[in-house]
């Protein structure tokens, strides 16, 4: 019997039941199945992780790279083994993905004879494995459905806020909407320790609404001071195709007297993949209402340039993985390309994890405009950001 737990993500029958097959013939105790990566997330993070993964990349199959961004990044996952050969494309993929997620890639399955290759990489992982199956999130469990649902009656979501600078001026030009869970036992808790689980639970567009009601807060209380701002929030693909996101926030504007510019909404670049007609529409609605939309994440998803030329967005941001080392040539080559196409798309750029001077210095010298980070300034809590702001 090998005790592993091992998640088959697959959408084609067939070959999931050749796989499955073979890990039972070779004593594997606990095996979960699952056609799409939405589903996966959702397994996995109920049964509170698995050791493998076992995934096919090789058909551009976009949402299995987005589950394993998602799962690396909760400590959901620790290994991935691969159903064929990678095509070279995604060889710069996979190690974005182990860079942000530690995921490890342990072997790669042919068409032919997957036991004996699932016998070969699987002895090989249990022998020189050196930690133990990641079922928690350094030793904290990813909260239950209940818990969660309770913070949300508890209204222990919170906004905190980052501040976006003009690298050039050193002017403040607004402010990121980020979620924060006040915990009541185990203190404030960042998006990876919980997000993940609101996702699968589907309970985001509760938790949005909390934060996104602070923020409107936050804008009141700063018209009330002669003080104008720009508030980001940051939405997830799901919630345009599902509510109308765009009456929501319409009303909400309504209600509290302000312009649809005060606003700006975040998308993750690896949701612009596959968008429905209808999250298409809903992005255009939130630009008629005067708010701005800005693509999060850029450079870890695989957007088009056709799709970002056509869809409505103002700004562009650059994940910060690519600047924490630009003396790397891929990583100043990515830097330099994303400046020239905000410049030609006429939208702005804004460097996220500006950790030091000396990035902020280079990401300036090479034609940023835009940033954050801790160095410039770190998220604080409404009542702080007031303060800060004096």
């Amino acid at each position: 019997m090998i005790s592993l737990r091992i998640l088959v993500l697959e959408d084609r029958l067939p070959r999931r039941k050749v796989i499955t097959r073979a890990l039972t013939e070779l004593g594997v105790r606990a095996i979960f199945l699952a056609p799409d990566g939405d589903k996966a997330l959702d397994l996995i993070t109920r049964a509170e992780g698995v050791d493998v993964v076992i995934c096919d990349l090789s058909n551009e199959k976009p949402g299995c790279f987005n589950f394993l961004m998602a799962a690396g990044r909760a400590r959901l996952v620790n290994a991935l083994i691969l159903g064929s050969a990678l095509e070279p494309q995604f060889l710069r993929a996979l190690e974005c993905i182990n860079q942000s997620s530690q995921i490890r890639l342990i072997g790669v399955l042919g068409d032919d004879a997957p036991r004996q290759a699932l016998d070969s990489i699987l002895r090989v992982y249990l022998k020189h494995r050196t930690f133990a199956p990641l079922l928690t999130l350094d030793g904290f469990k990813l909260p239950t459905e209940s818990e969660v649902r309770n913070a949300l009656e508890s209204r222990e979501f919170k906004a905190w806020f980052q501040p976006k600078f003009d690298l050039r001026s050193g002017a403040l030009c607004g402010v990121e909407a980020l979620a924060r869970w006040e915990h009541p036992t185990r203190g404030l808790l960042l998006p990876g320790e919980f997000l993940p689980a609101v996702l699968a639970y589907d309970l985001i567009d509760e938790m949005f609404k909390q934060v996104f009601a602070q923020g409107l807060d936050l804008l009141v209380s700063l018209r009330g001071r002669n003080i104008s701002l720009q508030v980001a929030f940051n939405l997830h693909a799901s919630q345009l195709a599902r509510f109308d996101l765009a009456m929501y926030i319409e009303n909400a504007l309504i209600e509290h007297d302000l312009p649809g510019s005060a606003l700006m909404f975040e998308l993750a670049e690896n949701g612009l993949l596959d968008m429905p007609v209808v999250t298409q529409k809903s992005l255009l609605c939130l630009r008629l209402l005067g708010c701005d939309l800005s693509i999060d994440d850029f450079g870890t998803g695989f957007s088009s340039l056709t799709l970002l030329c056509q869809l409505p967005f103002q700004e562009l941001k650059l994940d910060s993985s690519v600047v924490q080392d630009l003396s790397d040539l891929r990583s100043r080559a990515m830097m330099l390309s994303t400046i020239a196409l905000a410049r030609a798309l006429e939208i702005n750029l804004v460097i996220e994890g500006v950790s030091t001077q000396a990035i902020r210095d280079q990401a300036l010298d090479m034609g940023g405009t835009f940033a954050q980070g801790f160095h410039l300034a770190k998220p604080m809590s409404a009542s702080r950001l007031k303060e800060w702001l004096e």
